[in-house]
């Protein structure tokens, strides 16, 4: 007799079935697509995922490593966190953040997508979606996950729920992949005139992607930086009309009588000797020099006792109080300095 086994009334009970692992079921109110760390952490092993990712079964591996919990096409939702999961998960270790993306985002066409630029594809529409990583991880572009790698990747906003690579980034990496002129001015074009990227932001991402060498990403931003300087020089009347500025003479030339050209600026006001201009810049080749030819005028004007105030786009848009006041006060600075030299005004 073995005397571990107890026994009731002579007889030898039966062995005690081994415990169970948790039923599949309490998945039914998680998202619907888990990585296997994911499914490991909720109790569902290895063998237990292979067999329901059989033929037939109610699961399916949609990509390495990440799982769709339901036999029919991935919705795009799926697609977009099945996606992050693959390139946001380190192999061989946990889970390394909330949702499991890690440092991964969205970028390219379906981040705009997600912006809600109407000038990008439907997410359904898109084959790929790109995916930004650190370039030091090891993976493979795979299915639908197209990899863009970053030295040192951005900062990304959450939209919908997902981490999403800034608007400006996200135009560069879709223009990247891109060779019709008009889909990338029409992109460009609604990321200024939506309001979602100053044209500098947008410039510099496209210089930093070495993309200016391309004829029809240059043609784009020539329209580009056009489009800009127009939406800040309406900004600039606005701000003059709602915090009512002393009205100025518009897009002048100014002279020295009889002498040299000292150049244009997009508001002066004569009696204050007070002159604005737009610092609509972009990080292009030649930068140093426009900046320097920039700096020239302003010492000359303020040699012969003009005030020059320079105001930016993007101040003007998200400070436009704070610019009427750095004008206004320069307005009434004005009469506490040495008169100005004369200077010609003359229709720019």
């Amino acid at each position: 007799m073995n005397h571990n086994s107890p026994t009731y009334g002579g007889q030898t009970p039966s062995p005690v079935p081994p415990v169970s692992p948790r039923p599949l079921h309490h998945l039914s109110g998680t998202r619907r697509v888990l990585s296997v760390a994911q499914l490991r952490e909720h109790g569902v092993t290895a063998a237990a995922t292979a067999e329901r990712c059989r033929a037939g079964g109610p699961w399916q591996q949609f990509l390495p490593g990440v799982f769709l919990l339901h036999p029919g096409p991935a919705t795009s939702e799926e697609r977009l966190h099945a996606a992050l999961l693959y390139a946001g998960r380190p192999a061989g270790t946990a889970v390394p953040q909330q949702k499991g993306f890690g440092d991964a985002m969205i970028t390219g066409l379906a981040a705009l997508a997600l912006y809600g630029f109407s000038s990008a594809p439907p997410l359904p529409a898109l084959e790929h979606i790109d995916v930004i990583v650190p370039s030091t991880r090891r993976l493979r572009s795979v299915g639908c996950v197209r990899l863009v790698r970053a030295h040192t990747p951005p900062v990304p906003e959450e939209v919908t729920g997902v981490p999403v690579a800034p608007v400006a980034r996200a135009l560069a990496d879709a223009v990247a992949q891109l060779a019709d002129a008009g889909t990338v001015r029409r992109l460009l074009s609604e990321a200024v005139r939506g309001g979602h990227c100053e044209p500098a932001a947008a410039v510099r991402e496209l210089t930093l992607a070495r993309l200016l060498n391309r004829p029809h990403v240059v043609d784009a931003v020539d329209s580009l930086l056009a489009e800009g300087r127009a939406m800040a020089e309406d900004r600039l009347y606005r701000l003059v009309r709602e915090f009512r500025l002393p009205d100025p003479v518009w897009n002048v030339d100014l002279r020295l009588p009889g002498g040299p050209h000292l150049g244009g600026v997009d508001a002066y006001w004569p009696d204050h000797a007070v002159a604005v201009e737009l610092d609509t810049r972009a990080p292009r080749q030649g930068e140093d020099e426009q900046w320097s030819e920039y700096a020239r005028k302003r010492e000359h004007l303020e040699r012969l006792g003009l005030t020059v105030v320079y105001v930016t786009p993007r101040k003007l848009r998200d400070h436009p109080e704070q610019q009427a006041t750095v004008i206004r006060t320069a307005l009434t600075a004005s009469g506490d300095r040495e008169p100005a030299a004369y200077v010609v005004v003359l229709p720019r």
